[in-house]
């Protein structure tokens, strides 16, 4: 008798570890929606993130691209910025657009200040300019300045604090 009773006690262990209790597959489950429940809001900051690097860095190259071009080709170059439709680019190639999240400011020479909101840094042939910033801040505050001498016409980078 002893043996049979070991044997159905043997039998009802292994019947038990095969499977799931209900409480593991809860805690499961809501392990699975907690993390299903912040995955978009990390999404977001990544995105918004990544859209911030990517203009920060088309603006930076196309000013330095004007400031090159102007150089090479011997003539005045232009990039220009238009507040109101937010957006950017070397004069003659097409404009690029500013994310939605994103601020953009500018201060330019009022000689390159149009009454729609256009405004434009002109690179020199022997490499100066007519100097100004372009501003690119975040939701939060914080951001980029991204400067050009008026002397030399080289771009400068400066962060922006909230």
């Amino acid at each position: 008798m002893n043996i049979i009773v070991n044997q159905q006690s043997t039998a009802t262990r292994a019947r038990r570890s095969a499977g799931f209790t209900l409480i593991e597959l809860m805690v499961v489950f809501a392990l699975l929606a907690l993390i299903v429940g912040l995955v978009p809001i990390a999404f977001n900051r990544l995105h918004e993130s990544a859209q911030y690097r990517d203009t920060v860095r088309a603006v930076l190259t196309d000013l330095r691209s004007a400031r090159a071009l102007a150089q090479s080709r011997g003539t005045e170059v232009r990039f220009a910025v238009n507040l109101p439709a937010r957006t950017f680019g070397v004069e003659g190639a097409p404009p690029q657009q500013v994310p939605e999240p994103l601020t953009l400011r500018a201060v330019m020479a009022a000689e390159e200040s149009g009454a729609s909101g256009d405004m434009a840094i002109r690179f020199l042939p022997r490499g100066g300019a007519s100097g100004g910033s372009v501003d690119l801040i975040r939701p939060s505050g914080s951001g980029v300045r991204l400067r050009v001498d008026w002397f030399s016409g080289r771009v400068e980078q400066e962060p922006i604090a909230p």
